[in-house]
């Protein structure tokens, strides 16, 4: 392990001991990570202190309005990917490329809900990035009564969205937000143009 690896480790074993925090889960090497629930900017700090103590690179998309000043910086220095919510297709397809040019651990981080505050429905760009690429999806998680943020289980996208959905809403039932009521049921649009087709 480099050293600049090893400094990050240290860190954030240090900074997740002193919030009372603790990382679980297996580490994949390759996927898109679905980061829920995501109802704080604290989500992010955590997820980003989850990659280091692990040694990992996550590629975060975060709206590219936050990369300003010295947010800007960090976002860049902590792997975070800009993105353009007018035209998002340009930055997911960059990514999807550099996913598939190489064998190196390529592992891609998405909010699925979309915003801190409660919605009615997740974004469904990890499912279709993940069918798009072959990655696999890893639902990566918050949970504030417990203290944990971690590495949930990691699944191929079967093709049936509600099958699929269901999995994922089995995982998060019992995982809780650090703003719980903000937290957005796991839920897809095509789900509901599945059962309208039925």
């Amino acid at each position: 392990m480099n050293r600049h690896f090893l400094l990050r480790r240290t860190l954030a074993r240090v900074l997740l001991r002193l919030a009372r925090w603790r990382t679980v889960g297996a580490v994949p090497e390759r996927g898109v990570l679905v980061g829920a629930p995501h109802t704080s900017n604290w989500d992010w700090v955590l997820t980003i202190l989850l990659a280091w103590e692990n040694s990992v690179n996550i590629h975060l998309l975060v709206k590219k309005e936050l990369f300003v000043g010295p947010l800007g910086w960090l976002l860049k220095a902590t792997g975070a990917v800009k993105l353009d919510r007018s035209d998002p297709g340009a930055t997911v397809r960059a990514l999807i490329a550099q996913a598939r040019a190489s064998e190196e651990p390529f592992l891609l981080g998405i909010a699925a809900e979309g915003t801190r505050s409660r919605g009615e429905y997740w974004k469904s760009g990890f499912y279709r990035i993940a069918q798009q690429t072959g990655l696999p999806v890893t639902l990566a998680f918050v949970d504030a009564p417990s203290r944990r943020v971690g590495w949930g289980p990691t699944f191929h996208p079967s093709g049936d969205v509600r099958a699929d959905m269901d999995r994922v809403r089995e995982f998060y039932a019992d995982v809780r937000g650090i703003r719980p009521d903000q937290a957005t049921p796991p839920r897809l649009r095509e789900e509901d143009r599945a059962a309208r087709e039925d």
